[in-house]
């Protein structure tokens, strides 16, 4: 028997692979979920609303300070317990044992994702010149068209490479959703390591295939920055005394 078997990380990652469409169904709507409900914070912090204002700095204290392994656990089981809760005192009949697992899941990491993307959107809105700003309301612009079209254009440019480095650690937070039962990239290696007992040739594929995405993931977000980034000017050339370009 090989010690390790180099061939066996390449041939299994084919079959690892056929859990990607779950991992990248739970990476976009949490993903979604997080800058929505990200914006929202960062908007309701800038805006100084009360009493939600209150709310949403300890909303994001609280998530940003709580792994999200313990935030998975929390809402596979506090979910359930919510709607037996509302089951017993409203009489409702919510199916508990229907809700499918990947529901947990995107709830965790969509929670988790949208405190983090509040506090990168808030910085960037907060970056954009309010000179701009002023004169978007000076012109009749209304809130929510200076939100829409001089606020986001610049604060998304500025926000691009943290939000980027978020999705990615989304990616790799995806991996925890095996402990909610449900069977994403790094479940199917369990499952296949739990048959060929190659724990070690099994986490070595995971680790390539997490590479791989992220490396892509990482280039578009560096093409997507090329291409909003607006170019600095180019300096205006002196003149000498006989009024040519120096």
């Amino acid at each position: 028997m090989k010690l390790f078997d180099f061939e066996l990380v390449f041939s299994q990652i084919p079959t690892i692979l056929s859990a990607l469409p779950v991992t990248l169904e739970l990476t976009l709507i949490a993903t979604l979920i997080g800058y929505l409900l990200g914006l929202g914070l960062a908007l309701i912090k800038l805006k100084r609303v009360p009493v939600l204002r209150q709310l949403a700095a300890v909303y994001i204290s609280v998530i940003r300070g709580t792994p999200i392994l313990v935030q998975l656990y929390v809402t596979y089981y506090g979910i359930p317990l919510i709607l037996k809760w509302h089951n017993m005192n409203y009489g409702t009949n919510y199916n508990i044992n229907a809700i499918p697992a990947i529901l947990f899941a995107v709830v965790a990491l969509g929670l988790n994702q949208s405190a983090f993307d509040a506090e990168v959107i808030r910085a960037s809105i907060k970056s954009v010149d309010k000179g701009q700003i002023e004169a978007a309301k000076s012109m009749g612009m209304s809130g929510f068209q200076i939100l829409g079209r001089v606020t986001l254009p610049q604060a998304i440019v500025v926000a691009l490479p943290s939000l980027g480095n978020s999705l990615i650690s989304l990616i790799k937070g995806t991996s925890l959703a095996f402990t909610v039962a449900v069977v994403d990239l790094t479940a199917q290696g369990r499952i296949l390591a739990g048959r060929n007992f190659r724990y070690f040739e099994v986490y070595v594929s995971l680790a390539i295939i997490y590479c791989v995405i992220t490396l892509v993931l990482e280039n578009v977000f560096r093409l997507l920055e090329k291409r909003f980034t607006i170019p600095e000017e180019a300096p205006v050339p002196k003149k000498n005394a006989g009024g040519e370009a120096a």
